[in-house]
């Protein structure tokens, strides 16, 4: 299934949730995603006003984010994934609030500001 972006986020709320420096998703139309086993264990929280965030009840993995800015695109973890998927991180966002005690030594294109996609 061809993805619609991969990139490693640097928020507060992704740092928290994943307690991780920053987590790598990737996006897909939404219209992808067929849940075949499991669905009642698929617990949902409010993360802001616009985003919802998805795990499992049962193991605790972080699953899903979805965002009403974008309805149509769901954010899963890369870290989820077995094997690879059709393209590599291409770039940081919210990179001005990343954690000091990582040194990214990448040459990615580094986003932020208000909207975390912003040009630096």
């Amino acid at each position: 299934m061809p993805s619609l972006f991969c990139a490693h986020c640097h928020c507060s709320m992704c740092r928290r949730t994943h307690g991780a420096a920053f987590v790598t998703w990737f996006s897909i139309p939404r219209t992808q995603l067929r849940i075949t086993a499991g669905e009642s264990d698929l617990v949902r929280f409010q993360s802001s006003d616009h985003g919802t965030r998805s795990f499992c009840g049962s193991c605790g993995s972080s699953l899903f984010f979805e965002s009403t800015l974008d309805a149509e695109r769901l954010d899963i973890p890369l870290a989820n994934v077995e094997g690879p998927i059709d393209r590599e991180p291409q770039v940081h966002v919210y990179s001005d609030r990343h954690v000091e005690w990582v040194t990214l030594g990448d040459s990615l294109p580094r986003l932020g500001g208000e909207s975390g996609v912003e040009p630096l």
